[in-house]
């Protein structure tokens, strides 16, 4: 936390961090109501969409409430959802589960394959119409405070350091932006929501997490099936790793084929990234992309904690949307329509508050006005999900979140009321001494890839003379302590190459090539020693996804 000091200081009524699906409703929501504040989102991202990556099925139900006519106005969504197959993999069998067997709250009737970067950079643009003043390129590095006293805004990044923190010919000092509440959108463990959730004690159950990593292929006609929608259990991870794969049939021969794992995995020779390689290796995958080509490649931590999980959304000054605050509904894997309405209902209780000549206060009706969109009723219908997956595995696991839900739907309650996840993610690992270490094929550069290539596909832009945006607090732990009790697993839970162990010297060496992050996050959640912390580079810095 910090004050302005010399900094310049611009003010403005609500500023909102992350122009992401949640940000951006709020940015909209406040000026279809309140045309006369002065709203303002920042992005670090270079082009507005461009560090968004998700599935991404969509359920239309927030769009729906923020712009009703959105389909007229011409949001840039793919086909409609024509078929939707859940499916248990096997080393070379799959099996699957037939529709009528599926729970009603796994199910998406209405739902829209979408690009989610290419929707967000459309709602930047019907922002931008009602007056809202977005700037990318923006990194919001630190939050504006005095003491113990509320929020009143955030700090920017410098521009135009050096490695070593020096000013260079091009330096810039960042500026204090002011408000009078300020809206956190940053999406899973963002560095200010991190920040936040600690200062102000806002945390409940320790959130859980999911790192998703996703390709764009195109693929032969004959190959493709508009609207299909497949979701994946089992192949390639295990019984005791949660996650499972999807691939979506967009529009235009584009395939959107992913993995996700959740972080509490225990095994530490277990790779993300390679799993994914493997995943597109099963008969049931391989044969969709046959005579295709992988045209982009990305990565990103979601949230899967659930109902739990959820913090105290408000904070004096402002408060948590979206991913900042883990609205993930994780059976159905979707969290773009809750993201939405958590915009939608905050913007509701900020504008309300504004209206009576209120600022830098704590909302009360911040929660619970986001709550009321649809937000609790959905994600109580799941609570026991993750739990449970977590506690029998897979197998097990998945038949008996069936089994609970279809109770759920038939007698509206349920037995259970599992109230915790075990732990956080990085206290899972075993010592490497205690597992089978795994091993991984090599890639044939066709079908499976290795992560320099795979990077290539993200677009990264980064300066690499700026300071290194991932923070050692100790900078001997890797080989000191995570080596010998772990094998020090940051080069195979990065899912971009940035860590290494080497030899140099004759020592070994841990080294960070800080231009290859991707921004996903993984390090800061999984590092069992939370050692590393993971603060934004410069404006501008990290992937450009095309239409992820």
């Amino acid at each position: 936390m910090a004050e302005a000091g010399t900094r310049e200081t611009l003010p403005t009524d609500v500023l909102i961090v992350g122009a992401g699906p949640s940000g951006l409703a709020a940015a909209i929501r406040l000026k279809q109501r309140h045309p006369e504040l002065a709203v303002t989102v920042v992005e670090k991202s270079a082009e507005i969409g461009g560090h968004i990556l998700s599935g991404a099925v969509m359920d239309p139900v927030g769009l729906d409430a923020l712009i009703p006519d959105w389909r007229l106005k011409g949001a840039p969504v793919g086909p409609d959802v024509t078929k939707d197959t859940y499916h248990f993999l096997t080393a070379t069998g799959d099996f699957t589960l037939p529709h009528a067997l599926v729970p009603p709250q796994m199910k998406t009737p209405d739902g829209v394959i979408v690009s989610l970067g290419r929707l967000v950079q459309w709602l930047g643009e019907q922002a931008m119409e009602l007056g809202v003043d977005i700037f990318p390129m923006t990194a919001a590095v630190d939050v504006l405070r005095t003491g113990d006293g509320p929020v009143r805004g955030i700090i920017t990044g410098d521009l135009g350091r050096d490695h070593d923190g020096n000013p260079k010919s091009s330096f810039a000092e960042g500026i204090a932006l002011e408000a009078k509440y300020t809206l956190i959108a940053e999406g899973a463990r963002g560095s200010l929501a991190k920040r936040i959730k600690s200062d102000f004690r806002l945390d409940r159950e320790p959130q859980k997490y999911g790192l998703g990593i996703k390709e764009i292929w195109e693929v032969p006609a004959d190959r493709h099936h508009p609207g299909q929608v497949d979701h994946y259990l089992g192949f390639p991870l295990g019984n005791d790793t949660a996650g499972g794969g999807f691939v979506y049939h967009a529009e235009d021969r584009k395939l959107y084929v992913g993995l996700v794992t959740y972080l509490d995995y225990r095994d530490p020779t277990l790779s993300p990234f390679d799993e994914f390689q493997r995943f597109k290796t099963h008969p049931s995958v391989a044969r969709l992309l046959e005579g295709g080509t992988c045209i982009s490649y990305g990565a990103r931590a979601l949230t899967a904690g659930g109902w739990q999980s959820v913090p105290t959304l408000a904070f004096p000054g402002g408060g948590l949307i979206g991913c900042a605050a883990g609205f993930m509904n994780a059976p159905r894997l979707k969290a773009i329509h809750n993201a939405i309405l958590s915009g939608i209902g905050a913007a509701d209780a900020v504008g309300a508050a504004l209206a009576e000549g209120r600022q830098h206060d704590l909302i009360e009706d911040f929660g619970p006005s986001i709550m009321r969109t649809g937000i609790a009723r959905e994600l109580q219908e799941v609570a026991n999900a993750k739990p449970l997956w977590s506690r029998l595995g897979t197998v097990a696991g998945s038949l008996a979140i069936g089994a609970e839900l279809w109770w759920r739907a038939i007698f509206k309650s349920s037995p259970l009321n599992l109230r915790s996840h075990g732990g956080e993610d990085f206290a899972k690992l075993t010592p490497i001494a205690d597992v089978t270490p795994r091993s991984y094929a090599k890639p044939d550069g066709k079908l499976t890839f290795n992560r320099a290539a795979s990077v290539y596909l993200a677009n990264l832009a980064h300066d690499e003379d700026q300071p290194v945006h991932l923070k050692l607090a100790d900078p001997t732990i890797p080989i000191r302590e995570n080596l010998p009790r772990y094998g020090e697993p940051a080069p195979l839970y990065c899912p971009a190459g940035v860590y290494e162990v080497a030899e140099e010297g004759g020592a070994t060496v841990f080294r960070i090539h800080a231009a290859n992050c991707v921004h996903c996050k993984t390090c800061d959640i999984k590092d069992p020693a939370q050692n590393i912390t993971w603060v934004p580079p410069e404006g501008g810095s990290g992937p450009n996804y095309i239409g992820m």
